[in-house]
């Protein structure tokens, strides 16, 4: 398999008819991670196609001897950034819930699918408590798996502040979810 970094050294040497594989690559995790800041669907088109006519104007300064993703990931980052700074409105954020709280499993299905809907609902309310500079790493790390190296590209910090971050972010959303108890 053709890795994203020699994709891209096709398309900076003029073989642009590859730039479509990065794009399917990475079109749905681009609306993945654009989901987590906006709710409005057309505007969430219109950010992810930006940022691919971005990146492909770019292209060519893209630095081969770094990785694609994280570079294509903080184009995405400053959009989505811009965009809720326009709207003056809080992100819309639909978290994992599995990934950070524990819940009991229901005996019966219907019980569990409403377990888990209250469930995700709170955990919305927390993170709409969160600092954003904890809920950004979480949301890089647990959603889009993203390595702390790359979030530290992404977010322009030290990958020992990433992991803090995140460290700190789990441990502001555990106490959230004990005061409940």
């Amino acid at each position: 398999m053709t890795t994203d970094e020699q994709l891209v050294a096709l398309v900076q040497q003029g073989q642009k008819e590859w730039y479509g594989t990065l794009i399917e690559r990475y079109e749905a995790k681009m609306f993945r991670y654009g989901k987590r800041f906006l709710s409005d669907a057309e505007d969430l088109n219109d950010i992810v196609q930006t940022v691919f006519v971005k990146a492909y104007i770019n292209i060519k300064s893209f630095n081969l001897e770094m990785r694609f993703s994280p570079w294509l990931y903080r184009i995405a980052h400053n959009e989505l950034v811009n965009a809720l700074k326009k709207k003056k409105r809080e992100p819309f954020f639909s978290f994992d819930v599995d990934t950070f709280l524990p819940h009991p499993v229901a005996s019966e299905e219907s019980d569990k699918e409403s377990l888990d809907e209250d469930t995700k609902q709170m955990m919305d309310q927390f993170l709409e408590k969160l600092e954003s500079k904890y809920r950004e790493p979480l949301i890089l790390f647990y959603y889009e798996e993203l390595s702390y190296k790359e979030i530290s590209e992404i977010l322009h910090i030290p990958v020992s502040t990433v992991g803090v971050r995140i460290s700190r972010g789990k441990k502001v959303l555990r106490d959230m979810y004990d005061e409940l108890g």
